[in-house]
């Protein structure tokens, strides 16, 4: 997954030795502020909210032709004219698998971008796994943590990814059986076509997905001007641009051509996708991904 406007080449030998290093340093950092920014997000949120099979009261809506007539509150149907079933709130642990990409495409990071890719993924991937596990869900990661229902679920997250080979292209999922959640975090700069080919299986499987796409501003907006050496940080071709500023206009049609197609795409599989830059907080990411996995889309609006 290429990125433009940084000289990186690819990992490979001692440097894939350094790259793993600069990880685990950068873990430690990353859980401290996906826990800073999980209790920013969930202060005044109660479970996840969604209607299912608990003890705890949630809602009175109106009765559906064919629902079981044992569901309808009589005594509130009778203040009205309507007939009213009570909801109680879905209190079931689910499982759902949390996965970043760790590319070295995520490691750029432009001077208009906050951090980098890669440090905004695991913010996010963390942070996620915190505000679930205190809703009492099973958070796991392909080929590096199985599920768990744990409080300490970020943290036992972030030790095993200390000590994983992680590296980029879309997970391994052969480990997961049962209809799960699945959250992939990355910037996705394949053709998405390509990416729909990885996808689609999964969707086929059951899996209720949902992707963040991870992007820096320099990436989105394409600020540079006069010659300008652009280097793909997976392959470590580099294209020298004579008056960069000329091309502007048809990268940006490209870029957002592509995120276009791969979000159309993964809306028709029933997924959601989520564009984010890294200039733009984190927890407006977060914010919105928790509404989808909790089952209240139309609460997850706005840009991010």
């Amino acid at each position: 997954m290429a990125a433009i406007g940084q000289s990186v080449e690819p990992v490979a030998g001692s440097e894939a030795l350094a790259r793993a290093q600069a990880r685990a340093a950068l873990i430690p950092d990353c859980l401290v502020e996906a826990q800073r920014v999980a209790n920013t997000v969930i202060s005044g949120w109660h479970g996840r909210r969604k209607r299912g099979i608990g003890e705890n009261f949630w809602q009175f809506r109106p009765y559906a032709q064919g629902e079981n007539l044992a569901r309808i509150d009589w005594r509130r149907s009778a203040r009205d004219d309507h007939t009213y079933v009570r909801d109680q709130e879905w209190e079931a642990a689910h499982t759902i698998w949390l996965w970043a990409d760790m590319s070295p495409s995520m490691m750029y990071k432009s001077s208009l971008g906050q951090v980098s890719k890669e440090s905004r993924a695991l913010v996010l991937m963390l942070a996620l796994a915190e505000i679930l596990a205190r809703s009492g869900e099973r958070i796991g990661c392909p080929g590096v943590m199985e599920p768990v229902a744990a409080r300490n679920a970020s943290e036992r997250l972030a030790v095993a990814l200390l000590h994983s080979d992680q590296t980029g292209g879309l997970p391994d999922t052969s480990m997961i059986r049962s209809r799960s959640d699945i959250v992939l975090i990355g910037d996705f700069l394949d053709p998405a076509e390509t990416i729909m080919n990885r996808i689609r299986p999964l969707a086929r499987r059951g899996f209720r997905g949902h992707v963040i796409e991870v992007a820096d501003p320099a990436e989105e907006d394409f600020p540079y001007s006069g010659r300008t050496e652009f280097s793909d940080p997976e392959t470590g071709v580099r294209i020298t641009a004579g008056r960069a500023e000329t091309l502007r206009d048809d990268y940006r049609t490209a870029y957002f051509a592509r995120r276009e197609s791969l979000g159309e795409g993964l809306r028709q599989l029933g997924w959601t996708f989520t564009p984010h830059s890294t200039g733009r907080l984190a927890s407006e990411a977060l914010v919105k991904i928790h509404m989808y996995l909790s089952g209240r889309p139309g609460e997850a609006s706005g840009g991010a």
